[in-house]
C-alpha cells in the first residue's frame, strides 16, 4: 500500500452580482466570488490537492477558464471528475482537511453542510472529511474583506 499526500490553495476576489458558493453549498452574502466556475475556492484547492497527491497538474490544466464548457459550473461537479480520475489511477481519499480564510460572513452555520457536500460528491464517509474556517484578524486581503482564500491537505493510499 502507497500513501501520498496533496496540498491545494486558491483565492478568489468578491464580486458584486453572484451568489457565494463555498464547499459545495450557497451561502448568504453579499457579494459572491469572482471566476469562471461557480468561484467556490475551497472545492478548488481540494482538487488541486487531490490531482497533486496523484501525481497529476492542476485543475486549471484539467478545467482551463478559456473553455465556456466551464463556465459557471458547479464545482462539485468538476470535484466529482477529480474524484473520478483518482479512481482510475488506483487511489482513494484516506481524509481531507480544509480551511477557509474569510474575515465574511461568518462561515460556521455552513461547514457541516459543506462538509456533508464534499464526502458525497467524492463517495467517502463524512467522518473523513474536515472543514474549517478561519480569519486573518483584519490582515491580508482576506482581512480587509476583498476576497476569499481557502487550503486543503489530503491524503491518498492505493486500493
Amino acid at each position: 500500500m502507497q500513501n501520498r499526500i496533496g496540498l491545494g490553495f486558491d483565492a478568489h476576489a468578491f464580486a458584486p452580482g453572484r451568489r457565494l458558493v463555498l464547499g459545495g453549498v450557497e451561502v448568504a452574502h453579499e457579494r459572491g466570488l469572482a471566476g469562471h466556475s461557480d468561484a467556490d475556492a475551497l472545492v478548488h484547492a481540494l482538487m488541486d490537492a487531490m490531482l497533486g497527491a496523484c501525481g497529476e497538474r492542476d485543475i486549471g490544466a484539467h478545467f482551463p477558464d478559456s473553455d465556456p464548457a466551464y463556465e459557471g459550473i458547479s464545482s462539485l461537479v468538476l470535484l466529482e471528475e477529480v474524484a473520478g480520475i483518482l479512481r482510475e489511477k488506483g487511489y482513494r481519499v484516506v481524509n481531507a482537511d480544509c480551511v477557509i480564510v474569510a474575515q465574511e460572513p461568518r462561515l460556521s452555520p455552513y461547514l457541516d453542510r459543506m462538509r456533508d457536500r464534499i464526502a458525497e460528491t467524492m463517495r467517502i464517509d463524512a467522518a473523513c472529511v474536515a472543514v474549517k474556517a478561519t480569519t486573518t484578524e483584519g490582515m491580508g486581503f482576506t482581512g480587509r474583506g476583498e476576497g476569499i482564500a481557502a487550503m486543503a491537505v489530503v491524503m491518498l493510499e492505493t486500493v
